[in-house]
């Protein structure tokens, strides 16, 4: 049998595929970071009421020149029960509420009133966007009649988390039980 001589160990196919990966990676990568977005929103451009109980509305604008004039503009509002925000006077059944607005001529958004669902709690974040523009966010903070922030769960919730967790603690000690019979029985 003839001995071949200079061919690669095992050893270096493993290292060369992994340094053949890396290298195509990162050809693919560049054109995708050449193509990355540099619409940045302007810091601050947009406000909101910055609290309101549940139920309540608050007033969403942004400042001339976040958009291009006379564009529209797609305004989303996320939070707990989000789908139930009204946006203007349209009820959404989604999970995120979003509705449409246009621009003035001087590329500012005109108040926009949104009223939060009547189970409101926690905060909201209020974003607008146009093709043109990444426009700007802004959060409300629901608060309760005392003025504080509406957050943590309600007695309904709180009684599901206490009854799975016993539910919880008992498969475990049960489960312990039988590990310890079983044992005992194998040690005889």
């Amino acid at each position: 049998m003839p001995h071949i001589a200079n061919l690669p160990t095992p050893r270096l196919f493993p290292r060369t595929a992994l340094v053949a990966t890396l290298a195509l990676g990162a050809v693919l990568a560049v054109p995708a970071a050449a193509n990355a977005s540099t619409i940045y929103p302007p810091s601050g451009s947009c406000t909101a009421t910055p609290t309101a109980q549940t139920g309540g509305t608050v007033s969403f604008e942004c400042d001339a020149e976040t958009f291009s004039p006379d564009e529209a503009i797609t305004i989303t509002v996320t939070g707990e029960n989000g789908a139930a925000a009204r946006i203007g006077m349209v009820r959404f059944a989604i999970t995120t509420a979003s509705g449409t607005a246009s621009s003035e001529a001087d590329g500012s958004l005109a108040a926009v009133d949104i009223t939060l669902p009547s189970n409101a709690t926690g905060t909201y974040n209020i974003a607008a966007v146009s093709s043109t523009s990444a426009g700007g966010t802004a959060a409300v903070t629901i608060t309760g009649a005392d003025g504080l922030p509406a957050t943590g769960l309600d007695q309904g919730q709180t009684l599901g988390l206490w009854i799975g967790g016993g539910a919880l603690l008992l498969a475990g000690a049960a489960l312990a039980v039988v590990a310890a019979v079983r044992r005992s029985r194998d040690s005889r």
